[in-house]
């Protein structure tokens, strides 16, 4: 029988048995369950709620248990359909009344959000983490190959000319405020709801900070009935992987792209590639493509509670069972994502070749023209107009805006003189870029610099929370 079914004249049937049960998830949370009722033992016998000797009988067969799961040898019950009555089950047929004992004073309720704040605490610290390893990949990639020079796009059109390294450092950039959403989430999820039992608090005298202490939250939340129906930890989870991910999918999706023989910017190495069951010459970017796709369900999982949270009502409600599932698939999804986009990363081989190759083409130096011809007291728009008209002029030749002469240029307009050739050199176009934050050699340096900084100040901070 259950452990609530004193009032119960009848057990549910075997599919609502099934159906109700939260047992095939929440069994992922037993080190997290164990770790709090070994708290809350101790801290009822220093109450005068339990004896020490029940305490130290619970806390034994606790750490009993622990150990069965971990081995494998643990009886699990359909019919003790949650982690928290599985592992209470068997302790109070061990010990006996010492483990029947052990709720006193607590709920379910408290009692799961407890288990579940500390797994989000877990798991955003290994997030963390493996953040910290990707950003490390991308800065080593943009410090080999720094002075390689791409086109940068925009509406997929060529543009202007960047570095490899800038494009690179965009992606750590974005991975850098990912970390502080996970860091967020982290401290969102660092409050101890233990002892609010039910809703409403208990009659038993109960120390909640120092169950807090114990389990190593850093404050006690100050309303039960605000601590057993809050979710916004999760859902802050949630929200810092589903970002992550789709950061990683746009890596992913330019990475593809550069792949392939139209770009040729990268070769992904065999070990993040796959081949085809039909055309042996193919090798296919399956893993970028994964880690692409997987965007969608870690999105689905945030949207998911969501939509569960959206009109229920104070405090507990079973709708809440649901909360689990998805959080534990967002965060294994996106740590899997960050070291399969890590080893991807560190692996792949750059075609700078190629990508200077592609910067010569689409007149990305356009736009230095026009400045040129701004800087010698034309107004910008006139200068635009007098530009469009020498790519057209090009166009129509068939050639780029190194191949014209001065005389073209000076068709145009009597300002420009023999230095417009300077403005046409792409690696002089790219170092004359030096505002904060733009893409000039001096810049990009500096950019490098505090991405690696960052890096560091991160990569310590998470370390801190281990």
């Amino acid at each position: 029988m259950a452990l609530w079914s004193g009032r119960f004249e009848e057990g549910v049937s075997e599919f609502t048995q099934r159906f109700g049960a939260s047992l095939p998830v929440d069994k992922q949370l037993y080190a997290q369950d164990i770790a709090g009722s070994r708290a809350h033992a101790a801290m009822l016998a220093h109450q005068g709620v339990i004896s020490q000797e029940d305490a130290d009988k619970i806390d034994a067969g606790l750490e009993r248990i622990k150990g069965e799961i971990e081995a494998g040898s643990f009886p699990f019950d359909i019919n003790n359909e949650d982690i928290h009555m599985s592992i209470e089950s068997v302790l109070t047929s061990e010990i006996g009344d010492a483990g029947a004992r052990l709720h006193t004073g607590r709920s379910r309720n408290d009692q799961v959000c407890t288990d579940t704040r500390l797994f989000a605490k877990k798991r955003a610290r290994d997030l963390m983490a493996a953040n910290v390893e990707l950003r490390h990949a991308l800065v080593s990639q943009a410090e080999k190959h720094f002075d390689v020079i791409l086109p940068g796009y925009t509406h997929m059109q060529h543009a202007q000319p960047v570095l490899f390294s800038h494009h690179m450092l965009a992606y750590v950039w974005m991975l850098d405020r990912d970390f502080d959403r996970l860091r967020a989430a982290y401290d969102a999820a660092d409050a101890n709801p233990l002892g609010s039992a039910a809703l409403a608090g208990t009659t038993y005298p109960l120390d909640r900070f120092m169950t807090a202490e114990a389990l190593g939250f850093s404050r006690v939340i100050p309303n039960s009935l605000d601590a057993v129906s809050d979710r916004d930890f999760l859902l802050d989870l949630l929200y810092a992987c589903s970002v992550s991910c789709m950061h990683l999918s746009r890596l992913c999706e330019e990475i593809i792209l550069w792949s392939t023989a139209e770009f040729g910017f990268v070769t992904l190495s065999d070990s993040f590639s796959t081949g085809s069951s039909i055309m042996p010459q193919k090798k296919n970017p399956d893993f970028a493509e994964l880690i692409r796709g997987k965007s969608g369900r870690v999105i689905g999982d945030l949207v998911a509670l969501l939509v569960t949270m959206k009109s229920l009502p104070l405090a507990y409600n079973k709708d809440l069972q649901e909360d689990k599932e998805g959080a534990i698939d967002a965060a294994k999804t996106l740590e899997d994502c960050y070291r399969c986009a890590t080893g991807m990363i560190d692996t792949m081989e750059i075609h700078p070749d190629a990508m200077l190759e592609q910067a010569k083409k689409g007149y990305l130096a356009a736009t230095d023209v026009a400045d040129y011809l701004a800087k010698k007291g034309l107004p910008f728009r006139r200068a635009h107009e007098i530009v469009g008209h020498l790519v057209l002029l090009c166009d129509k030749r068939g050639c780029g805006l190194e191949d014209l002469s001065l005389e073209d240029f000076k068709a145009e307009s009597d300002l420009f003189e023999e230095d417009i050739t300077k403005c046409l050199d792409l690696a002089s176009i790219v170092a004359a870029r030096t505002t904060f934050g733009g893409t000039g050699n001096s810049a990009v340096k500096e950019q490098l610099d505090q991405a690696k900084e960052a890096l560091a100040a991160d990569e310590a901070d998470a370390a801190s929370l281990a």
